[in-house]
């Protein structure tokens, strides 16, 4: 018999043997998930790619942030649907919407993955989904108190203007084109926030600002506009800019003027010119405008404020004293003057800036719009205010209105200068807050494109950079009426009408549609043609009255 000989079967180690079946487990468990996932994948950190499915097929995902989601996928989307919660999910908001990043779709920083499909599907809107249950809001407002904010942000400086805006419309034109004006602007104001409604169900978005609602609108439009949803984005952002930088060059001009006012009524013998008022406005300016942080400006507000609450009251004692009649005003101006009206009034009325931040806040966002609704009450006593003053204004001074009513107080009166002079504070401790949003828009633009070590220098440039531009404009345009006159034609006609109207037809292309016989079209398309007509010509009569001021024949 032979022997067998015994082979020897070297033995493996147990602690090498147990890691070895746990990481063959795991690759097992890997697949079946991947072959039953329902929901979204985990998502990788930035830089790396992450297989997923969705609609039952495999897709790749390249560079997508690392996010936590924000709810509970059947509490937040109402839905225990498996391919709807994995295209729902896997829509993140961006950080300065919520505290998640964005996933990019077509060139998009919006929670977008697919666009919206005709025929509606699970891209539709989902009435199930409330975006104002789902907002996280520290200090959410009341109405009233959003009513005051509102009236803040509406009631501005422009309300010093309104009497040079019925001279150049007349005082029975001025005063029905007044509320006319008023009720388009509130109108669309109306369209950009009840889209914003429509746009946050829809995507399951809990709150939007105007440009998200620009982007977002486009996004969902015709296909002919999706491409250009990144470039609306900055249109809006870049109008927003502009109208907020004209703003602080006009309260550089307010307060110099003002200010030149009273200085010279004492030193008749040596007086100076506006321009270099306006530069010696601006140097403190630059040391203020490196404050940072809003807590350190509240009180600056709250005496700007009160100091611009008194100066009008005293101004309004001087315009109702001693009215003359009616008569010897010029009812309706002629035609050529009426662009120079409704810019300063487009100027003087429109607060769409502030409408969906204080829209955003609110603890009952449904009372915003409506009627009765927060929005329609506060411009109500907006536009009541500001056609009180201008026809009281024009009323009082006739031909001899300047671009600000207080220019038109008796200077040799005491009581006359103090007022000049509170407002003209009033304005320069306003220029702080509203320099504060131009240069939050910017800085957040170029921020990542800066080294950390060098940021702060960076800003704290920019800062003073944006303050002497602002200098160098109002010293170049010290003209205080066709200057509120080209920034109201310019930016506000585009902000307040035109893109509005255009995000209503991009929200409404497909579902519900415009309307039998397609009227909201024809309405959307007056809105956006009187907002161009009061851009070019506003803008045009403009330019020529800073060229007949530099011809020195204004």
């Amino acid at each position: 018999m032979q022997k067998h000989s015994k082979v020897a079967v070297p033995k493996h180690n147990s602690r090498e043997a147990c890691l070895s079946a746990a990481t063959a487990i795991r690759h097992q468990n890997a697949r079946m998930s991947l072959k039953r996932h329902v929901g979204p994948p985990p998502v990788a950190s930035t830089n790396t790619g992450v297989l997923g499915r969705q609609n039952n097929s495999l897709i790749l995902t390249s560079k997508i942030p690392t996010v936590t989601p924000g709810y509970d996928n059947e509490k937040h989307y109402g839905t225990r649907n498996s391919s709807t919660a994995s295209i729902i999910q896997s829509k993140f908001l961006r950080p300065d919407m919520v505290d998640v990043p964005a996933q990019q779709a077509a060139g998009s920083t919006l929670p977008l993955v697919l666009t919206r499909k005709k025929g509606g599907g699970d891209d539709t809107e989902d009435v199930n989904y409330n975006p104002f249950e789902h907002r996280k809001i520290e200090h959410p407002t009341s109405d009233v108190e959003t009513f005051v904010h509102l009236l803040k942000g509406s009631l501005g400086s422009g309300i010093l203007a309104m009497p040079m805006a019925f001279l150049n419309a007349g005082l029975w034109f001025g005063l029905v084109a007044t509320f006319l004006v008023g009720a388009v602007c509130t109108y669309c104001v109306h369209i950009l926030v009840k889209c914003a409604h429509i746009l946050c169900r829809r995507r399951k978005i809990p709150m939007m600002g105007f440009a998200d609602v620009a982007e977002q609108a486009f996004l969902d439009g015709p296909t002919s506009l999706q491409r250009w949803s990144r470039f609306i984005r900055f249109i809006v952002n870049c109008f927003l800019v502009i109208d907020l930088i004209g703003c602080c060059c006009i309260y550089l001009v307010f307060v110099g003027t003002n200010v030149k006012q009273v200085v010279d009524f004492y030193t008749q013998e040596s007086e100076l010119s506006i321009r270099l008022w306006i530069v010696i406005v601006t140097c403190p300016l630059l040391f203020m405008c490196l404050i940072r942080n809003l807590k350190f400006l509240a009180p600056f507000s709250m005496v700007a404020n009160l100091l611009m609450f008194v100066g009008i009251i005293i101004t309004f004692t001087y315009i109702f004293t001693d009215l003359p009649s009616t008569e010897g005003r010029v009812g309706v101006a002629d035609v050529t003057q009426w662009p120079l009206f409704f810019g300063t009034v487009i100027f003087a009325l429109e607060g769409i800036g502030v409408v969906m931040s204080l829209e955003n806040d609110m603890k009952n966002p449904a009372h915003f719009i409506g009627c009765p609704s927060v929005l329609n009450l506060g411009m109500g006593v907006v536009v009541s205010l500001y056609t009180l003053v201008g026809f009281f204004g024009y009323l009082k001074y006739g031909a001899e209105t300047k671009g600000s009513i207080t220019l038109n107080l008796p200077v040799e009166d005491k009581l006359a200068q103090s007022v000049k002079l509170m407002i003209a504070i009033a304005i320069f401790f306003t220029f702080t807050l509203q320099f504060y949003v131009p240069i939050s828009i910017i800085w957040k633009g170029i921020q990542h494109k800066i080294a950390p070590e060098k940021q702060n220098m960076t800003e704290y440039g920019i800062r003073i950079l944006l303050v002497l531009l602002c200098g160098a404009i109002a010293v170049a345009l010290p003209n205080l009426g066709p200057f509120i006159s080209l920034i109201g034609a310019v930016c506000l006609s585009t902000l307040g009408m035109i893109v509005p109207s255009i995000i209503e037809l991009a929200v409404y292309y497909e579902d519900p549609g415009y309307g039998r016989g397609k009227w909201r079209l024809w309405k959307n398309a007056f809105l956006i043609a009187f907002g161009f007509i009061g851009f070019f010509t506003g803008t045009y009569v403009s330019i020529l009255e800073f060229h007949d001021e530099f011809n020195g024949s204004h």
